[in-house]
């Protein structure tokens, strides 16, 4: 058969593909084409390898070509899974960059990229030899136990008789059926994606003729429910072409069988059909708004700048109106025929201004995010892919959809730390990504916001990036009276109550006596941050990570921010048996729970990452406050960022001490970045807001500078600092993080470690140094930072050079239990 086969295939050539797998390899590997799949292999296609001695993966094809491997004989390639190219040209090109630029493999990159429903599972499916007749008596427990199950079962995966046994090790056992001739065991391959289907109801054409239908109405007097569901189908196919067989049960209340009973009659024709998952799909509403004077100039000085400059900075007060700006960009670029990706920092924005643009670009907008599950997710994929969508609206992730012609990125609230990704790898930031992106399409970048990062500030003024500036709110609404109150004095004086001070207490009474409404920040979530002893001091720390224990109330539990343990509260203090345990500090949990008390008829609400994690929690939060359910909302940095509310009159920053006094050096830009944003909530449609500013420290630089509104003060002073103490903008930073098990072991590979890149980079190398958290999820932590300068030097070489000494320190004894990730531009 194999002879025939070769004989078949003679005149065809011998293809070799290079495929990425989703894993942490540092080289891809090479597979051998059957002849019989030469014509179905393209670059971009999926297709299914053996790696290792049983394991299946997806790979992506990344080179097609006729050179087998060198130094390994190349496996077959097991299966085509598309008929077409799932991963474009370019976004091939994008991953290795990616790759290359964040010091990370390929194979890493792929796997974020990829939504999980288009990465296939490889599970060991078991199954019954069905021509063996086995004498069950002669069975151990066990066997006869999965044969059993196999009975009720016809394919079990290995986890799953895992679990039935209740042991971890069960392939032995399998083994030994196997040679018994009793089960079969195969790799199998299962695609995740499944489409989403619905039964679609229409009514049979001859009952579309009057008589008909009044002879049918007749017939079905005997059948009342079944004349409930006709006429509940007549009454909603006067609003809507397509109906539901479950929105046809919920109208008619008559139940499945009714509907079945006039399916099977043939008055009603059932079809199954595909259908989005995405609630939003065919809506196409119309909306009308004139450019302001000042936004209409910074409009066409935009579009005038993408002439000579590939990325735009739009820098405007909050409320002045850049959204506006951003919708005519878009429109624009619709009418051309090219793509554009709108960039968020959070899905919280996200799901809100969504609600926004659908008036404007209806179906042709997608939505791409994390609280999407799998399924929805490989949708839009595959919707970006035949360029179904002329708009994505999505946070940093969605940089790695498959875009046809992408004309456009708009990165607005650029300066947000949340583009940048941390863990896993890649460590990338969405908003250097996006330049890069957009850049391979041959498109423009818009970067927006009122607080910019100094990085594209500075690379604005030398010209590197365009810059255009709103300076007025829209509407001529003027910019909220800010009033800084010290704790102190408020303390001293016996004004305070719980952490609310006079000041800001009088201002909300008065917002809610409007019927208006508060929102109040407070950087940090839970109940309490710290619980102590007041005879020993003693605090219960997670037994996993280096921090102290945050106590819920809702869950009444201490909770690890950092692994998620969780621990019960003691009522006696471990140490010295004391009952005087109090709680230190407070979080969103506690400020809402107090306000209650103080505030009885105010509706509070509060919004953090404890309250927003099921799917549509935070939607209905923002409604609810849209809608006026909610008088005061608590919230930690979710509420600072781009949320527009008319009613919206009172801010109350609850502690500014916790964001001013942080140890890194971006701390004051970061604090001036929340504060001014936090403030530009108030007062955005005709009324003047007012800010409260809680501190104990009110003579602080950064607080009156976002008093005055001066970022250029700000800017000047920072970038003295910067270039004094060699940071960025002006200095490249690569962190590197060594992590074990044991401390001691990982001190002397980081002082290897350390000193092996001083022999290259001399004292550009700083540390290792323990940082701020030296243990997370049991393992100890050791930082080596290196500052390269921008001119003179080739950060490409220096990089290879970080690579080949972490590769060199990997082959060593010494690094034994170690990881080593690299971080570019970590901050």
């Amino acid at each position: 058969m194999l002879e025939f086969a070769d004989a078949h295939y003679s005149g065809r050539r011998t293809l070799f593909v290079e495929v990425i797998l989703p894993l942490a390899i540092a080289k891809n590997y090479t597979y051998r084409v059957p002849y019989d799949m030469n014509d179905a292999i393209a670059i971009g296609k999926r297709v299914v390898v053996q790696f290792g001695k049983s394991k299946l993966y997806t790979a992506i094809i990344s080179s097609i070509g006729d050179q087998a491997p060198e130094k390994y004989e190349a496996k077959y390639i097991l299966e085509v899974l598309d008929s077409q190219p799932i991963v474009t040209t370019a976004q091939l090109q994008f991953w290795h960059w990616l790759a290359e630029y964040y010091m990370c493999n390929v194979g890493e990159v792929m796997n974020a990229a990829l939504p999980a429903a288009l990465k296939l599972a490889s599970e060991t499916k078991i199954t019954v030899n069905k021509d063996m007749v086995v004498d069950k008596t002669t069975l151990h427990d066990k066997e006869f136990l999965i044969l059993e199950a196999l009975d009720l079962q016809p394919e079990l995966t290995i986890s799953d008789i895992a679990k039935l046994l209740g042991q971890k090790t069960v392939m032995p056992l399998l083994k030994l059926m196997f040679e018994k001739n009793i089960i079969h065991i195969s790799e199998e391959v299962s695609d995740r994606y499944k489409p989403r289907r619905r039964t679609f109801i229409t009514l049979n054409r001859i009952y579309q003729d009057q008589d008909n239908m009044r002879e049918l109405f007749n017939i079905l007097e005997r059948a009342p429910k079944q004349a409930d569901a006709l006429l509940a189908y007549i009454k909603l196919s006067r609003h809507q072409k397509a109906i539901t067989k479950n929105e046809l049960i919920e109208e008619s209340g008559a139940g499945a069988a009714a509907i079945k009973a006039l399916i099977d009659k043939e008055v009603f024709v059932a079809e199954e059909k595909n259908v989005s998952r995405l609630h939003y799909e065919n809506e196409d509403d119309g909306a009308v708004f004139t450019l302001s004077e000042q936004q209409q100039n910074v409009f066409i000085d935009i579009k005038r700048q993408f002439e000579d400059k590939d990325t735009v900075l739009l820098y405007g007060v909050t409320s002045s109106g850049k959204t506006q700006i951003y919708i005519r960009l878009i429109e624009e670029m619709i009418a051309s025929g090219r793509q554009v990706l709108y960039l968020l920092p959070e899905i919280a924005l996200t799901t809100h201004i969504i609600e926004r643009l659908r008036n404007y670009f209806g179906a042709s907008i997608g939505v791409y995010h994390s609280k999407f599950n799998d399924n929805e997710r490989a949708e839009v994929w595959q919707k970006v892919l035949n360029n179904e969508y002329k708009v994505i609206l999505g946070a940093r992730s969605s940089v790695f959809l498959p875009y046809y012609d992408l004309g456009l990125i708009i990165v607005d609230e650029e300066h947000e730390t949340s583009y940048k990704q941390f863990d896993p790898a890649p460590r990338y930031n969405a908003r250097d990504a996006a330049i890069y992106l957009a850049a391979t399409y041959k498109g423009k970048v818009l970067l927006g916001s009122a607080t910019p990062s100094f990085e594209s500030y500075f690379n604005a003024r030398i010209h590197k990036f365009g810059l255009a500036e709103l300076t007025e709110r829209y509407g001529g609404v003027e910019l909220p009276d800010i009033e800084v109150v010290s704790i102190s004095e408020e303390t001293k004086k016996k004004l305070i109550q719980s952490h609310f001070t006079s000041v800001l207490m009088n201002d909300m009474q008065v917002a809610l006596d409007n019927k208006e409404q508060v929102i109040l920040f407070q950087n940090r979530r839970g109940y309490a941050p710290v619980l102590i002893c007041k005879i020993c001091a003693y605090t219960p720390k997670c037994i996993n990570c280096d921090v102290s224990l945050t106590f819920h109330k809702s869950s009444k539990k201490l909770h690890c921010h950092y692994c998620g343990y969780k621990e019960d509260t003691p009522n006696i203090c471990p140490a010295c048996g004391s009952t005087h345990l109090e709680y230190k500090g407070f979080g969103t949990e506690k400020v809402e729970d107090e306000l209650s008390l103080l505030l009885p008829n105010a509706k509070i609400a509060r919004m953090d990452l404890d309250t927003t994690r099921s799917r549509n929690a935070l939607q209905n939060i923002l409604n609810d406050l849209e809608e006026k359910k909610i008088d005061i909302l608590v919230g930690t940095q979710m509420v600072a960022k781009g949320l527009d509310f008319s009613d919206v009159t009172v801010i109350g920053i609850i502690s500014a001490d916790s964001l001013l006094k942080f140890p890194d050096y971006r701390a004051n830009e970061r604090s001036f970045q929340m504060l001014a944003q936090v403030s530009g909530r108030a007062g955005r449609r005709g009324k003047r807001g007012k800010v409260v500013i809680q501190t104990y420290d009110p003579g602080h630089r950064v607080i009156k500078q976002v008093i005055d509104n001066d970022f250029l003060d700000l800017y000047f002073t920072e970038m003295e600092e910067r270039k004094s103490f060699k940071y960025p903008p002006y200095y490249r930073i690569i962190n590197l993080d060594i992590k074990h098990k044991d401390p001691e072991i990982l001190h002397n590979q980081a002082i290897y470690l350390g000193n092996e890149l001083r022999k290259h980079f001399g004292d550009r190398v700083i540390g290792p140094e323990a940082p701020l958290i030296s243990r997370i999820r049991n393992y100890y932590i050791k930082s080596i930072m290196l500052k390269f300068e921008k001119d003179g030097v080739s950060i490409a070489k220096a990089k290879a050079i970080i690579r080949e000494v972490i590769t060199e320190f990997q082959t060593t004894k010494l690094s034994k239990g170690s990881i080593v990730q690299p971080d570019v531009d970590p901050y």
